[in-house]
């Protein structure tokens, strides 16, 4: 029901008014003087003012000046009722703020006429500004789930440093613990590392052995995703990976296995094509298992994630001993491979390895005959 404020400061003029437009369905107010009028407009918005212009204390035009100068009501219609002449009022009436006049004595019809006219009016101007601001909430969601998105992209492209994107992403989405807070877990640990490289590098250009670098990663990365596998980090031409940790897996060391033998066939492929360039480039592979403290390792605004203790270093210590093309792994994953067909086991002698005080029982781990 649409709400207006009849405004005079005789008392029968303005009742009469409010009657004439409470029989047609409208809400009405009344304010017998300037003053009172703004009180009303203080205490709840009409949706139209009738608003005699000759009143004693603040005229109409006043009045009309006011409801101008507040911003609120800048768009609240204003209908002036005068007895004056016409064509003088009107003048002082548009430069007051007023958007229409009805001469008195009123005439009902043209009363109705006029306020039904303005009141269509301004609904086309709240719909219009109900519009403006649901687009401003609309633009402001949609910053906010730009703003959002863009913050999850850069978790999710920092997790999948480490992860399988299906794992970042099960991360973010609560699927899986925080992996960055500190834990102990048994893990299998895969190292690789390319024999020959440091020769190479002494006499290819930085061009060469960074796009070697590049075709070599990209080779391993496929395959350490295709594994599911957590990639602990680059350093040049060696990598770290571990299976078993941020998501548990019931086949760890058989997984590492068979990721480590299509690595070695993926390295035939490159070392093929690098042989016909002139390099002489191989790959060494230790698998190692065992428990290791694993979270996140760094400072604010640059954390990698890790895994310390004794298996990274006897994984770490068999490559080194690994020659090129071969993988050898410890009792423990081979003890982990029984009865499974990942490759072919055979002994490759007790190493002295630094850093152990015992010679270390290895194995070395072959495709099996097709």
């Amino acid at each position: 029901m649409k709400h207006i404020l009849v405004v005079d400061d005789i008392a029968k003029n303005a009742k009469l008014l409010a009657d004439v437009l409470a029989v047609k369905g409208y809400r009405t107010t009344t304010a017998l003087s300037g003053e009172a009028a703004l009180t009303a407009l203080h205490a709840g918005l009409p949706d139209l003012v009738l608003l005699d212009v000759m009143m004693p204390g603040l005229s109409g035009y006043e009045v009309c000046r006011r409801i101008r100068a507040e911003a609120a009501w800048a768009m609240l219609p204003v209908v002036l009722v005068t007895a004056l002449d016409a064509g003088a009022e009107r003048v002082q009436g548009l430069d007051a703020g007023a958007d229409d006049f009805i001469s008195k004595p009123v005439q009902q019809a043209e009363l109705l006429a006029r306020v039904r006219s303005l009141l269509r009016i301004k609904a086309l101007y709240d719909e219009v500004e109900r519009q403006k601001a649901e687009l401003q909430q609309w633009n402001r969601t949609l910053e906010q789930r730009v703003a959002d998105g863009a913050a999850q992209l850069e978790r999710v492209g920092r997790l999948k440093r480490f992860f399988s994107p299906a794992l970042a992403e099960a991360i973010l989405a609560g699927g899986a613990a925080d992996p960055l807070q500190t834990h102990r877990r048994e893990i299998t640990v895969v190292f690789l590392d390319l024999r020959g490289f440091t020769a190479f590098t002494e006499t290819a250009d930085p061009e060469e052995v960074m796009g070697v670098l590049r075709e070599y990663h990209a080779a391993m990365g496929a395959l350490i995703q295709a594994h599911e596998g957590t990639l602990e980090r680059f350093s040049g031409d060696g990598m770290m990976i571990f299976f078993n940790d941020p998501q548990p897996i019931p086949d760890p060391a058989p997984r590492a296995v068979r990721m480590a033998l299509e690595m070695q066939q993926a390295m035939t492929r490159l070392c093929d094509g690098w042989q016909r360039r002139g390099y002489a480039l191989r790959m060494g592979i230790g698998i190692a298992q065992g428990f290791a403290t694993i979270g996140g390792i760094g400072f604010e605004g640059r954390i990698d994630y890790g895994a310390i203790g004794n298996v990274t270093n006897l994984a770490a210590r068999l490559c080194g001993e690994a020659a090129g093309g071969e993988i050898l792994v410890s009792q423990r994953v081979l003890a982990a491979l029984d009865g499974l067909t990942e490759g072919v086991a055979e002994p490759a002698g007790s190493l002295t390895l630094k850093g152990f005080q015992r010679p270390v029982p290895a194995f070395r781990i072959r495709a099996a005959a097709a």
